[in-house]
């Protein structure tokens, strides 16, 4: 192909590598802006609260202070600054503390993030942090790409004309913080590690802060500052002898400088004793530890000792929650007590310094203080008291995820059996909005859970957590945690021995799978699922699994294949008497109808399955069946009742203000004005569809977008415009592996280039189509390949 290589070369100009048109473009003249319903401008303020009682640091405050001078010399390249050190020794407040202060030079916000480095369970991944960071700049969830290529490029769009201050706390390495940098020098990162970041400083120019442990003048100054109120008298020796044993380390400091403060009778050399002794006994126990590690562990044992005991047995069962920040209402599962009696024992640790409060109503561990709780708790509590407390906390979790997913998405959750015991505290929705609010500020946590379930003996709670998810991963574009979970999932069922829901695991995998086009682990899935089930005689799940098949034989054109899995499905739920299937099965048989070119057919059986949808409530059913039925009418020729339902369609997603919904359903709404005479309108539907695509970062419907608008170019005279579109198509169904969609983007381009007087590459592009099209018996393939054929042969 090489007449069609040449002149692709001459005709992307600017494409990205995966043919992606961006906002605000301009391509050959077809302006693809951001259409109704873009993201607000958002200025986000996230940083957290400064320290109280912050002292010196004055070297390290100049040198960053040097950042924000104006007159850059590279105006295309985002300051970075490293802060490095030791655990606890303050780097995080002195990020906070420097960050308050430079407030005012960033009118554009500040976005804060912890990428839990060395938290419990895993970093964050930065596709997740992104994801974050463009919903808290006013993208819609549903807006926000798959594809982490597609979020960065998304976040340095969203930043290229602002001044944003970016914190990234606790990073684990350079690779978990390039994706998350601005492109721009209007920009500045800060970002704290335990590592020292070498590749961020060697490869980003980043300026690297090594903070060090207090000298003895400023750690005597923050003890005095911190217990001032309640004891004025403390000798300056005491206070540098209680600062040596602190080993200079802030978070010891404060710890310490709590617990003076809460015996002001006592003589600080009394308290300096008790420090002392818990020392020499750490100093035994740990003389290989790193380098301050032993004067952190004399420090909190020496606070957790000073503790009542209802908050002492909080604290260290706080070490068997899956995460480093929770909730009260997890807590009291995990505690097994009442709400009003967590939240002061919680309070009690927070003046301790031994947990930090966060907004909302929301707690946090240091990381060392929660890998300390996790060593208590193993060493006072019986291994069946711990299994008991772990299993609380993870059914707590389960339920209260199956609430949320009933609230989310109610036709698609998966319906939670009884074999787990649903804890007395679990929550409940009535409502999505405050579901979803839930399932966003637990996320992290819930895959935790899935994770911490399999491994520490609760497999049964595993795979239940994770198909439990399922619903609400799926519609809202969180195939991360989603393709986790999943795998989690599958080895959890097998070693439960649960055959059910090592099916129920295989499905979810396998619909992980099929999202992310990894067709043939798609199949081995479901077929794997579909096996297990004809094995119990769970005729409901081989019906679904059956579905599944079908999906993936429309998927690759296999079209017979396909209709006849949707046909032996349908069976099954019409013999069960479940309606909503039933709908939903003849909804897929009508899509493969109108792609054999059967469109009466399909027709008929749309009408049925639309009015079981209104019935049921079921708007997504409702809407798709509309979509379907404008199609089937549009091949039939009727324009008008085409037209009737694609506006229909696309009232219902303007109603549930669903883009998903809507960027799928205008392409349909372009081919119906396409066909009445209206390419101008069918051009500006095609260009929304393509922004609302590209947003939601599924590539896919994207290209199907800048193909139509491609033929609306052509429909329009305007050539080479649409030769560029369906270029940027072409391309991006080529990583899709999408035969057939390629196979008619490829005449379209045909089509294009005959209309320049560029015959060559039009007929090497017809050649490849023609290729593709080989493997293809369906009618619709085959009448495409002998009139591609004809062609060639007319001009041969």
């Amino acid at each position: 192909m090489d007449d069609a290589a040449r002149y692709v070369n001459r005709f992307e100009g600017s494409a990205s590598a995966h043919g992606v048109v961006q906002a605000g473009e301009v391509h050959g003249g077809v302006h693809f802006h951001q259409q109704p319903h873009s993201a607000p401008t958002i200025v986000p303020r996230q940083l957290r609260g400064d320290v109280r009682h912050f002292v010196n640091r004055s070297r390290e405050l100049t040198r960053l202070g040097r950042l924000v001078a104006d007159g850059r010399d590279e105006p295309h390249v985002v300051p970075v600054t490293v802060i490095t050190g030791t655990a606890g020794v303050g780097k995080t407040s002195l990020a906070l503390h420097w960050a308050h202060s430079v407030r005012p030079h960033f009118p554009g916000g500040e976005l804060y993030a912890n990428l839990r480095g060395y938290a419990a369970g895993s970093p964050a991944p930065p596709e997740t942090i992104l994801g974050r960071f463009l919903e808290d700049l006013g993208v819609p969830s549903s807006h926000v790409p798959v594809e982490r290529e597609r979020r960065e490029t998304m976040f340095r769009s969203l930043l290229a004309n602002r001044r944003v201050l970016v914190v990234l706390d606790n990073a684990a390495d350079s690779a978990q913080v390039r994706p998350l940098l601005p492109a721009t020098a209007g920009c500045l990162v800060v970002v704290t590690s335990r590592d020292d970041l070498s590749g961020l400083v060697a490869q980003q120019g980043a300026l690297r802060l090594e903070v060090t442990t207090l000298p003895t003048t400023d750690a005597v100054t923050l003890l005095r500052a911190t217990t001032a109120d309640y004891r004025a008298r403390d000798r300056r020796a005491d206070l540098a002898e209680l600062a040596r044993l602190c080993a200079g380390l802030p978070l010891a400091l404060r710890i310490a400088a709590e617990r003076a403060a809460g015996w002001p009778s006592m003589p600080l050399s009394e308290l300096i004793d008790d420090l002392r002794d818990e020392s020499a006994r750490w100093n035994v126990l740990t003389a290989d530890a790193e380098e301050g590690s032993d004067a952190m562990r004399s420090v909190f044992e020496w606070s957790y000792q000073a503790l009542p005991a209802p908050a002492a047995r909080l604290f260290r069962l706080l070490g068997l929650h899956p995460g480093n920040e929770f909730g009260l209402p997890a807590v009291a599962s995990l505690a097994g007590a009442e709400p009003p009696q967590v939240r002061s024992l919680l309070d009690t640790l927070v003046r301790a310094h031994l947990l930090e409060r966060r907004p909302t109503g929301r707690y946090e561990f240091h990381d060392l203080l929660r890998a300390y709780a996790a060593e208590l708790i193993h060493r006072e509590e019986s291994e069946a008291d711990r299994t008991e407390i772990l299993g609380r906390c993870l059914a707590w979790y389960l339920h209260t995820a199956d609430a949320a997913q009933r609230a989310i998405s109610p036709y698609d959750s998966y319906v939670l059996d009884d074999q787990i015991s649903a804890p007395a505290a679990a929550l409940s929705f009535d409502q999505y909005e405050p579901a979803f609010r839930w399932y966003r500020t637990e996320s992290a946590n819930l895959v935790t859970a899935t994770r911490v379930a399999a491994d520490a003996g609760f497999p049964r709670i595993a795979w239940r957590l994770a198909v439990v998810l399922r619903a609400i991963y799926m519609h809202h574009n969180a195939f991360d945690d989603w393709g986790t979970t999943a795998r989690i999932a599958v080895d959890a069922a097998t070693r439960a021995g649960e055959q059910a829901g090592e099916a129920e695991a295989l499905e979810n995998l396998g619909k992980v799978a099929f999202q992310a086009l990894r067709l043939d682990e798609a199949e081995g899935c479901h077929q794997a699922a579909l096996a297990i089930r004809r094995r119990l005689g769970d005729r409901h799940g081989m019906a679904v699994s059956i579905n599944a098949l079908g999906l993936l034989g429309l998927r690759r054109r296999r079209l017979d294949e396909a209709r006849s899995h949707f046909a032996d499905s349908a069976e099954i739920f019409r013999e069960l008497g479940d309606r909503r299937w039933s709908a939903l099965m003849r909804s897929n048989l009508a899509e493969t109808l109108c792609e054999l070119g059967r469109p009466e057919e399909a027709g008929e059986i749309i009408e049925q399955a639309l009015t079981d949808f209104r019935e049921l409530g079921d708007r997504f059913g409702e809407g798709n069946a509309l979509f379907l039925l404008s199609w089937a009418r549009r091949e039939s020729g009727d324009l008008e009742a085409a037209g009737l339902a694609i506006n229909s369609a696309l009232s219902i997603s303007d109603e549930e203000d669903n883009r998903v919904w809507r960027g799928h359903w205008l392409v349909e709404s372009a081919k119906v004005e396409r066909a009445r005479g209206n390419p101008e309108k069918a051009l500006h539907l095609c260009q929304e569809s393509a922004a609302v695509q590209r947003r939601l970062g599924d590539a896919a419907r994207e290209a199907v977008a800048l193909d139509g608008a491609g033929e609306a170019c052509q429909a329009l005279g305007r050539f080479e415009e649409a030769t560029k579109l369906h270029l940027r198509a072409i391309a991006v169904y080529r990583g899709l592996d999408a035969h057939w969609k390629l196979a008619w983007a490829l005449e379209h381009l045909a089509s294009a280039l005959d209309h320049l007087s560029e015959h060559e590459p039009a007929r090497a592009a017809r050649q490849e189509a023609l290729r593709l099209l080989s493997p293809m018996d369906d009618p619709q393939a085959v009448a495409l390949a002998q009139s591609m054929a004809r062609q060639l042969s007319d001009e041969a």
